[in-house]
């Protein structure tokens, strides 16, 4: 990928890049990823009676042990832990539909084999989020921080992925970048 490109005026504005087939496989198989750590998320939910009948979904309470997902899923308040599983029950349903419907639209609009993406400017705001939820999760895998060298010793188990999460990070910022520039 060389970057994103803004075509069309208006409403004809379009985000255009292009994805060899090695970059469209693995950006698929990560979003695969984070998509099937969310449906593990949601399984783990408990049948709720009162939900059916009344069609109010509810969550877990309990913030995830996994601290992938926790970083994908965070407290919505830490000032009282009542509070904190309260608003967690209530909104982590509904926060994980909207980013699974980040990730199914990134993933309905790259193409398999990799190619040519044209994004309206809505679609790029899907893509963002979904790329951003992939960048947290490798990056939280990989214990990423910002005193992080760029390069890596070769016996550091993470060297071999870092370039993946720098390779994410331009993705998302070209993007970000283009979209700035479409009203």
């Amino acid at each position: 990928m060389n970057g994103w490109k803004r075509s069309g005026r208006g409403a004809k504005a379009r985000l255009v890049a292009s994805l060899d087939p090695q970059e469209a496989a693995v950006l698929r198989g990560l979003v695969n990823e984070v998509q099937q750590m969310l449906a593990g998320r949601s399984a783990d939910n408990p049948a709720d009676e009162l939900a059916v009948l009344t069609g109010i979904r509810t969550g877990p309470s309990t913030r995830p042990t996994d601290r992938v997902l926790a970083r994908l899923l965070p407290d919505f308040t830490s000032e009282d832990a009542d509070l904190a599983a309260g608003l967690r029950s209530l909104h982590e349903p509904e926060l994980i539909e909207t980013k699974n419907a980040a990730a199914t639209l990134l993933l309905e609009t790259l193409p398999e084999g990799g190619g040519r993406i044209e994004l309206t400017p809505g679609q790029a705001d899907g893509w963002l989020a979904a790329l951003n939820d992939v960048r947290l999760a490798l990056g939280t895998a990989l214990d990423v921080s910002e005193d992080m060298p760029d390069d890596l010793p070769d016996d550091d188990p993470r060297a071999q992925h870092i370039g993946v999460y720098q390779w994410l990070t331009f993705v998302q910022d070209a993007l970000v970048q283009t979209r700035m520039q479409i009203r």
